[in-house]
């Protein structure tokens, strides 16, 4: 029995103890009395040590799971740094991709132009040269003057 349940059985003594008529005071067995008020004296100092020591424990629990939540939350941050840092890395890089394919992409416009231009003036150079040479074709022609176009064309064919 502990300090606590012996001061209830002394609580209980001294109501169930029988009264004096006309008066405050109870008739009571006085070495009960103080057998069970010295259990209690002798038992409260262990008593409220271990209370002490329960609340030391709770304390330092508390404590404990106060530095283990600083810590989770502490990570958490690290985490969500972390992950936000990723996220602008991957930001960046998508742009500076997009950056690249536009720079080729416009590169690739430039040498495709460039090269319509190359074959454009080729074929400039190409007709300015057949029609000299229709013109030089033409002039024969007329030198000769007394050739059919159909005589000519059946001489072609058979040689």
């Amino acid at each position: 029995m502990d300090a606590i349940e012996r001061i209830y059985a002394a609580i209980t003594m001294v109501k169930e103890a029988k009264g004096v008529p006309l008066s405050a005071s109870c008739v009571m067995h006085r070495g009960e009395m103080l057998e069970l008020l010295d259990q209690v004296r002798t038992s409260f100092p262990s008593d409220l040590e271990r209370a002490q020591e329960i609340l030391r424990q709770h304390e330092a629990i508390i404590e404990e799971a106060r530095a283990s939540a600083d810590s989770l939350i502490a990570l958490a941050r690290e985490e969500v740094a972390s992950m936000v840092a990723q996220t602008e890395i991957v930001a960046a890089a998508r742009k500076e991709s997009q950056k690249i394919l536009d720079e080729v992409d416009a590169e690739a416009r430039a040498q495709r132009d460039d090269i319509d231009a190359y074959i454009d003036s080729r074929l400039a150079t190409l007709e300015v040269i057949l029609n000299k040479t229709l013109e030089v074709v033409n002039r024969g022609r007329e030198k000769l003057g007394g050739v059919e176009t159909k005589h000519a064309l059946s001489d072609l064919s058979n040689s």
